[in-house]
């Protein structure tokens, strides 16, 4: 077989992995909340960004989206903080789970939290104070870039 066939066999076996769809695809809110309990935290994660491409529809999901913002899974915390800043101001009663998540140790975490609280928008005021804080004092650059972007759409 010359370099062009070995070429074409190369290309075949890479795509063949990329026609499985990924699991959070075609499944609706309530399937991902319950994806959110799963026993492996591959299918938690995948759950949570799931319902993050639904945005408001995913309402009825902020109570378990809450819970994951406190799992010891950095991933999926990140996830839960990008599903509810996706529901918008319906995710409202999240807020103060996002306060209490902007002193995540993972920076990754508190700029994804930051950027869910501006999507929230107004009814985020709460968290005004702490979002302050970490703008004048997160050690992470990409933190207080999103707390700059956060604040003009709460409101300050």
């Amino acid at each position: 077989m010359g370099r062009a066939g070995a070429a074409i066999l190369a290309a075949i076996a890479l795509t063949a992995g990329c026609t499985h769809k990924p699991p959070f695809e075609g499944r609706g809110v309530a399937e991902l909340e319950r994806m959110l309990d799963d026993s492996n935290p591959t299918v938690r994660v995948q759950g949570a960004h799931g319902l993050s491409l639904h945005g408001s529809e995913a309402r009825p999901a902020v109570p378990a989206l809450v819970k994951a913002l406190q799992s010891p899974d950095a991933l999926l915390r990140s996830q839960a903080a990008l599903a509810l800043g996706a529901i918008e101001p319906a995710a409202a009663d999240a807020v103060p789970a996002l306060i209490t998540a902007l002193d995540d140790p993972e920076w990754s975490v508190r700029r994804q939290t930051v950027l869910a609280l501006g999507e929230i928008g107004p009814a985020a005021r709460p968290a005004v104070e702490s979002l302050r804080r970490l703008q004048s004092s997160d050690p992470n650059g990409l933190v207080r870039k999103a707390v700059e972007q956060a604040l003009p759409k709460i409101g300050e």
